[in-house]
């Protein structure tokens, strides 16, 4: 989607990136440049850097990199037109008339207006007296009317067609409720058939940070399978940044997140006042939703289910969100499986102890051991010290002490035979820590000459290289392309992506404007621009001189050259002859 290259100079020239990215993350200054933690992936030391000069970002650890337009679709989920949008809007700048097409930005539209549209419907149908049951069942789960209101909840009517004809009425397509995964296609006999994709089911709506309702929960009212129907990845929605009730959540004054398995928790809870609870969408706890999460608080208590499979997402949780620096705490559902049965069993009152007996990390892990031994035993208490210090293994000094001072006098073991195994434990922690170092290392070194976007770049890595210097050295000295275009084309290039790349720089250049990031945000996906930001980067390592140019021409028409010797058995004599004058 293309919008006019002046006006997009104009908005990266008036916008300062280093604010836009400082109201994500924080950031703090290095030299003429700034660090923060990367909102892209989990870490602990900083990598991700801002370029205030070049007006872009890029991180060290991930690769993800761009200018201020590509963060903003990145932190936004946003297409490329309405990235603009957002950062004109920052900007206070007006968006140009003519000069872009936002197709792909008015089907997103399209699909927000169709989900809410369907919310519209489903909360009409669970507040039908037809549909009587429906409402009693939240009813029965102990929901108020305003609390049913305030979430939105509704349900799907036991039709194959009712959603369709009803949105079918308010003028979207068949093929619009599709994409939207409202609905469903089956090809039978050569024909299209669509239905409903939630029927019979209580619903839940799913609404982002700006109140677009992008996605729907359904569940049955009984035991059958499958007990949830959740929405597919669509245009507006991915179930890996999913999280249920954020929109509410956000602005809490406490700093914190309750965080829970179900939709009826979450709702449970902020009925009962904790209006800090959320729930993470799919399976299984991401990097993305703890990235989410880390940029709202500082500290998440996790109340997940009291079974095996809670466990075991708790402790998915705490791996994941270890990695971002924030306070975690988990709270031992002692009383009812799940927070809502705690609350209805045992009111608001005790859900509130429980919090507040919440423990940290450490000793969450210290008693998930203690409960699988026998402690009235020494072979128990042998076993559960083993492994107690395993646990602490990973812990900082002061840490270390203070726990095994509670063992000590907990197990009556002397807080020198404690210590002495603890020393032995982190010996071997730190051992397995550093021989895990050496092995990433080790494949971060095999993955140097590879790239995402340019598969073709390890097996041609000494054009790919000349092919990069050449794009970084034209960016950073647009003078050196008008000295050298006679002598380079696009068609040079050996691997795909960088000729595109460099094919949308000469056009740039060729129209007379200021080589920068910008010039690729509409061409390029937020992936591919990780790669062009890698290759703009090089510049600096680079002797910038015409005659590096030169060489790097010389190495991509000897690589051609080479090339056309592998095909010479196809040349007739004299054409053979002239390949090597």
């Amino acid at each position: 989607m293309r919008i006019n290259e002046r006006f997009i100079q104009e908005l990266q020239d008036k916008i300062d990136i280093e604010q836009v990215i400082s109201s994500h993350i924080s950031l703090k200054r290095r030299g003429k440049n700034l660090v923060g933690l990367c909102p892209f992936h989990n870490e602990k030391t900083p990598s991700f850097t801002v370029y205030p000069e070049s007006r872009s970002f890029y991180c060290f650890g991930c690769g993800a990199g761009g200018d201020v337009i590509s963060f903003v679709r990145r932190m936004d989920n946003l297409d490329y037109v309405e990235a603009v949008k957002a950062v004109a809007q920052m900007a206070g700048m007006s968006m140009p008339e003519d000069g872009y097409d936002d197709t792909l930005s008015k089907q997103r539209m399209r699909l927000l207006e169709a989900n809410r549209e369907a919310a519209r419907f489903y909360h009409s149908c669970l507040m039908d007296p037809k549909n009587k049951d429906a409402l009693d069942y939240f009813l029965k789960r102990g929901l108020s009317i305003n609390t049913i209101r305030r979430f939105g909840l509704g349900y799907a009517p036991n039709d194959w067609r009712e959603l369709i004809n009803h949105l079918k009425s308010k003028g979207f397509t068949e093929h619009e409720l599709v994409l939207a995964n409202l609905a469903r296609r089956s090809d039978k006999n050569g024909r299209a058939n669509y239905y409903d994709n939630f029927r019979n089911r209580v619903m839940f709506p799913i609404i982002d940070l700006r109140g677009n309702v992008i996605a729907f929960g359904g569940r049955v009212m009984d035991d059958s399978k499958p007990k949830y129907i959740n929405t597919s990845d669509t245009l507006v929605y991915k179930k890996s940044n999913g999280v249920f009730a954020m929109n509410l959540a956000k602005n809490n004054n406490e700093n914190k997140f309750i965080l829970v398995e179900g939709y009826m928790d979450v709702i449970a809870l902020h009925q009962a006042g904790f209006t800090n609870a959320i729930a993470c969408l799919g399976t299984a706890f991401t990097n993305e939703q703890a990235n989410l999460l880390s940029r709202y608080a500082e500290e998440i208590i996790i109340c997940y289910d009291n079974d095996e499979a809670g466990k075991t997402a708790t402790a998915r949780a705490l791996g994941v969100l270890g990695k971002t620096g924030l306070k975690l705490r988990v709270v031992r559902m002692a009383g009812g499986k799940d927070a809502d049965e705690i609350i209805r069993k045992h009111g608001k009152e005790r859900f509130a102890d429980l919090l507040k007996e919440a423990s940290n990390k450490t000793e969450y892990k210290l008693l998930e051991e203690r409960n699988k031994y026998n402690l009235n035993t020494d072979d128990g208490k042998l076993r559960f010290l083993m492994a107690a210090t395993q646990v602490l293994a990973t812990c900082g000094s002061i840490e270390q002490d203070i726990y095994a001072t509670r063992l000590s006098n907990e197990l009556g073991v002397s807080v020198e035979s404690i210590k002495a195994q603890l020393k032995t434990a982190s010996v071997r922690q730190r051992r397995m820590d550093e021989a895990k170092k050496r092995t990433e290392t080790a494949e971060m070194l095999l993955k140097s000459n590879e790239d995402k976007n340019n598969p073709e770049r390890a097996k041609n890595l000494g054009a790919a290289k000349a092919e990069e210097t050449l794009i970084a050295s034209f960016l950073r000295n647009p003078d050196f392309y008008n000295k050298l275009k006679e002598k380079i084309s696009p068609d040079d290039f050996v691997t795909a992506f960088n000729r595109r790349i460099f094919e949308c720089l000469i056009k740039g250049l060729d129209s007379g404007l200021e080589p920068d990031l910008s010039m690729f945000s509409a061409d390029f996906t937020p992936d591919e621009m990780d790669s062009v930001t890698r290759i703009s980067l090089i510049a600096t390592n680079l002797s910038n001189t015409l005659q590096e140019c030169e060489d790097c021409i010389k190495v991509l028409r000897n690589n051609a050259a080479a090339s056309k010797v592998t095909d010479a058995g196809s040349l007739s004599d004299e054409e053979f002859l002239k390949l090597f004058k």
